[in-house]
């Protein structure tokens, strides 16, 4: 059956992973696999996960199911974590998926079966998996104007002026805080003309996060989509306690969907989830739920979160001015307003290729940078490579 099958092109970042292990030199610096990294250049497993794993297995007597939306207790405090009290229990339907991407593909191949028609607006750019499920689904997809890469900031005009295109029953995928490969993030005031848009169009919002906490705070942070939530008649969210947790391989993600049809949101979720994977996996969100119930628990967690955010944040500012210093201009400093862990540096695909072959500096082809890769001792030798290759 597979001998005639032309095998698919490999995920760029999966192709990096692999060139970046076989490479024997010393110093090489791994800027593109999107994980956090310790200033030791580990991706530690957090206190608070370690403390709340320990009291599982200690107190939990089965490995029997859960059921298909997953444990209640989860969703519900994922819920609370992220809309607040944008909307109430009784307007929120939910279920747990395998990670963020899992998520991602319930919300899509959902709105695919109720409304075929629909086209997903995606910015450009985006992450490869959100084009790449919908095309697999035969959906159909429109991009919309995002970054500016003249000032390393968001185009406004033109994504509302795109976004205002959008018709009834739409989808318009948006990327909560960090979560945009670009690190350039939607204020709320961004968010605000966004359901404004929405309202008028009767287009869907649909928002992808992974990076609560990454940014502001984790208050903060939900603004946005808590907006959205409070202010029209439906909102779909895909979750993933992926970065803000630490949790990669335990693979967390939630579908949220904010609807006054409750009970057949949770009935269709359920019927997708029976689907596709039947049950979701438990034992992270076990993990997450038992931080965020606990007191003790969660503060620690916010703590560890908020060392990681300042962490990032000082590498942006200590790179920015790095290569201010070896360039003699300010061409890098939109870099240290950008949040989260990734920020383009405006390379085209044969200078990160420059910057892996001469200097070791892995980077994904479309010059995405991972700052969480980045080290106090390697942030001066990356400038002057950076600097060096992009004259």
């Amino acid at each position: 059956m597979f001998e005639t099958v032309t095998p698919p092109e490999p995920d760029k970042i999966i192709r990096l992973m692999g060139m970046f292990a076989a490479d024997l030199r010393e110093g090489k610096v791994d800027l593109g696999v999107g994980v956090y990294r310790s200033p030791a250049g580990t991706t530690p497993v957090m206190a608070a996960v370690k403390q709340a794993e320990q009291r599982i297995w200690t107190a939990q007597e089965s490995k029997s199911y859960v059921g298909l939306h997953g444990d209640l207790a989860f969703l519900d405090a994922m819920r609370r974590l992220i809309l607040g009290e944008s909307a109430s229990p009784g307007q929120v339907a939910a279920a747990g998926t395998p990670g963020g991407t899992g998520a991602v593909r319930q919300v899509l191949e959902t709105v695919h079966r109720l409304n075929p028609e629909a086209t997903v607006w995606i910015s450009d750019p985006t992450w490869p998996n959100h084009p790449a499920i919908i095309d697999h689904l035969g959906q159909k997809r429109q991009s919309y104007r995002y970054y500016e890469p003249a000032t390393g900031g968001i185009d406004r005009a033109g994504m509302m002026a795109d976004l205002a295109v959008a018709v009834r029953g739409d989808l318009i995928l948006l990327h909560g805080c960090c979560h945009n490969p670009t690190g350039a993030d939607l204020t709320l005031a961004d968010w605000q003309e966004i359901a404004a848009i929405c309202a008028r169009t009767g287009a869907i919002p649909f928002v992808d996060m992974a990076y609560q906490g990454f940014g502001a705070g984790l208050e903060e942070d939900a603004a946005g989509v808590r907006h959205l939530a409070a202010c029209l008649p439906e909102v779909l969210i895909a979750a993933s306690c992926s970065k803000n947790f630490g949790l990669y391989r335990e693979r967390v993600g939630v579908v949220l969907i904010v609807t006054e049809g409750k009970a057949a949101a949770e009935g269709v979720l359920a019927g997708m989830n029976r689907q596709n994977f039947a049950f979701p996996p438990d034992h992270g969100a076990r993990v997450v739920q038992e931080i965020l119930d606990d007191p003790a628990l969660r503060a620690e967690w916010r703590d560890e979160l908020a060392g990681m955010q300042t962490m990032m944040a000082g590498h942006r500012r200590a790179l920015a001015q790095a290569l201010c210093d070896a360039t003699g201009s300010d061409r890098f400093g939109f870099l240290a307003a950008h949040q989260g862990m990734f920020s383009l540096i405006g390379a085209t695909p044969e200078q990160v290729e420059t910057l892996r072959a001469e200097h070791g500096i892995y980077l994904v082809g479309d010059g995405r940078m991972n700052v969480a890769g980045l080290t106090n001792d390697t942030i001066p030798r990356v400038a002057q490579a950076i600097a060096q290759v992009l004259a």
